[in-house]
């Protein structure tokens, strides 16, 4: 029996389903792809929001890195929420030690405006973490929080991915789809650009589109992708898994998953 490639998330889980590991995981086998996972926070979650979150211990982080790593091994490794400033340096150095790809989303907010990553973490992700990047896919919120640049039209991505790259990924993906118009991202590694555009669905059922796009990258590159190829598809993907977007409890509902079964 042939072995799928393995792709490793570290990131918390939320327990509605639609965001995080769970997100993460649906996404990976949808992919073609085996995925496993470190978890480092559990939250109480749902459609309305985050209720609670409890961060585990580093050392529970790196146990289960490393039972994973140095026994099954990984083609391509994807972060999520890493809420502390300590689990991120953890994070960071485990990271340090893998040759896969690694795609970092520096998770800061949920789809409902709660709080997952600690202001005094910032230092911490972009002096330890950005620079294990292959690479970083922030939105903008997450840009202007870890940078100071505020996007408010599509020129102002070139600066913004300027910013992020001098932290030290190799390629940085900064996510337009908190502004008007049509869904547009750019890629670039500071030499080369890409622009990726697709039509906006009136969907407002888009909990866990940046875990799905984060994870959809991290599937194809352990596939043999090349960054831009990656991208591309997961684009695609994760386009498609917003229009399916569904009701799911009072609030705001999931993007879905497994889309092209459904299709």
């Amino acid at each position: 029996m042939r072995t799928p490639p393995r792709v490793l998330t570290v990131a918390g889980s939320d327990s509605g389903g639609g965001a995080g590991i769970q997100a993460d995981l649906k996404t990976m086998l949808a992919l073609g792809t085996h995925g496993m996972s470190v978890l480092t926070a559990v939250t109480a979650q749902n459609s309305l929001g985050v209720q609670g979150a409890w961060e585990l211990p580093a050392e529970a982080v790196r146990a289960q890195f490393r039972s994973v790593v140095d026994d099954i091994g990984v083609q391509a490794v994807k972060t999520g929420m890493l809420s502390s400033p300590e689990l991120v340096e953890t994070v960071a150095d485990l990271l340090a030690g893998v040759s896969a790809p690694v795609v970092v989303d520096p998770v800061g907010v949920s789809k409902h405006g709660d709080a997952l990553l600690a202001a005094s973490a910032l230092d911490a992700v972009r002096t330890k973490l950005l620079p294990t990047a292959t690479l970083a896919t922030p939105n903008l919120d997450e840009v202007a929080q870890l940078t100071g640049v505020r996007v408010r039209e599509e020129t102002d991505m070139r600066r913004a991915a300027a910013a992020v790259l001098g932290f030290g990924p190799r390629w940085a993906l900064i996510k337009g789809g908190h502004l008007e118009g049509d869904a547009v991202d750019l890629l670039t590694d500071g030499a080369e650009e890409h622009w990726l555009r697709a039509p906006r669905h009136d969907n407002r059922h888009t909990h866990g589109t940046g875990c799905t796009l984060a994870s959809a990258v991290a599937a194809r590159l352990a596939l043999g992708d090349t960054v831009p190829e990656a991208v591309a598809v997961a684009k695609e993907y994760v386009t498609g898994a917003i229009a399916g977007g569904f009701r799911l409890g009072a609030g705001i509902g999931p993007v879905d998953h497994g889309w092209r079964m459904r299709d």
